[in-house]
């Protein structure tokens, strides 16, 4: 898999804009069943707000989102259902596809790619499970909404390098914290099992080293 380095630039300025992703915008064509859908998956409502001429605008955040999902009445001329592609991280692809399951969204079974990177349109070259390797990136499961806007979620556990914008981790959530504490005592153990099992005294230090550098795509600490 290539990875793409940053576009060096000659304007300092312009590298200090910060332009973040904020609202994606889905076609539908019953507001409130949608709505209905959306916080039936325990998506936030923030808003739901109507003017003149049938105009309405609803928003909600999936959790520990930074950006929103809009959507309402002549907010869109495009087509219901015909938002796809829409990719939701997530840190343990079973764990959430039964949550989501359990929720109401009709889920595909969890999937990867035969060709090992993203995946292709629709539902061609899917092989059943999880990436065998169960490297970041590579597992995915979709659902779409009532009107057919697809989604999708894709397991990332580990960034590849240049992918976070920081010196620390940072978590957008308790869930994702300790679904990382859960991955940094896993491999802390298998550490200390090297060392003879003997008990690591240094274990805050050995647990914070490795939860930023998974974040930030640098080599764990063995």
């Amino acid at each position: 898999m290539a990875i793409q380095e940053p576009t060096p630039t000659n304007s300092a300025r312009t590298d200090h804009i910060d332009t973040k992703l904020e609202v994606v915008v889905i076609p539908v064509s019953d507001v409130d069943r949608a709505k209905s859908f959306y916080t039936g998956l325990g998506w936030r409502l923030d808003a739901d707000v109507s003017g003149k001429d049938g105009f309405r605008v609803v928003q909600v955040t999936p959790p520990g989102s930074p950006c929103s999902v809009i959507f309402g009445a002549n907010v869109t001329a495009a087509a219901p259902g015909s938002a796809q592609g829409l990719h939701l991280v997530v840190t343990d692809i079973d764990m959430a596809h039964a949550a989501l399951a359990s929720r109401g969204a009709e889920m595909s079974g969890v999937f990867h790619d035969d060709g090992g990177v993203f995946h292709h349109k629709g539902a061609d070259h899917r092989l059943p499970g999880p990436h065998p390797s169960r490297s970041s990136y590579g597992s995915f499961a979709s659902f779409s909404d009532p009107d057919g806007n697809g989604w999708l979620l894709q397991e990332v556990t580990a960034r590849l390098p240049g992918r976070i914008d920081t010196k620390g981790a940072a978590f957008t959530s308790a869930g994702d914290l300790a679904e990382a504490l859960r991955r940094a005592a896993a491999a802390h153990g298998e550490h200390e099992k090297r060392d003879g099992g003997k008990h690591d005294e240094a274990w805050p230090e050995w647990y914070a080293d490795y939860l930023v550098k998974e974040q930030s795509g640098q080599t764990l600490p063995t």
